[in-house]
């Protein structure tokens, strides 16, 4: 499966990544709506988050709104989804984000939008063994 992977020693903190992912899902370039969140936690590397498509969050949805796709990707039916936000609480890499201005949680999907507009060729989409959940 291919999945979205960071380098923390080529990024430089611009932050397009988040601007470039919620105005590809959301239609507004306000990065409290990205999958990916890029972090400066003072000490070290900038940090990223996103969703690594481990699956775990699958189990945990009450109403199966949570599937993986035939690619390998884990994807959420929005008619489905109930917005218990118990995916939200369960992700083990904090990469299911949740908007009060939406009904439901959203994920990184491995479009790859972010890594086309990094100017630091921090981001790439890579392949990975799809985990057997």
């Amino acid at each position: 499966m291919k999945v979205l992977s960071y380098n923390a020693e080529l990024c430089v903190g611009c932050h397009i990544c988040e601007e470039v992912c919620a105005e590809t899902w959301f239609k507004t370039p306000d990065a409290a709506k990205s999958s990916i969140v890029i972090r400066d936690e003072g000490s070290g590397p900038l940090q990223a988050t996103f969703c690594v498509q481990c699956g775990e969050c699958i189990a945990v949805c009450p109403t199966q709104a949570l599937y993986r796709d035939k690619q390998g990707i884990v994807r959420l039916r929005k008619q489905l989804c109930v917005g218990c936000l118990s995916c939200v609480g369960f992700c083990p890499y904090l990469a299911m984000f949740y908007h009060p201005d939406l009904l439901e949680p959203f994920k990184c999907v491995a479009c790859g939008q972010c890594v086309k507009e990094c100017p630091a060729d921090a981001l790439a989409i890579v392949e990975m063994p799809t985990p057997a959940v």
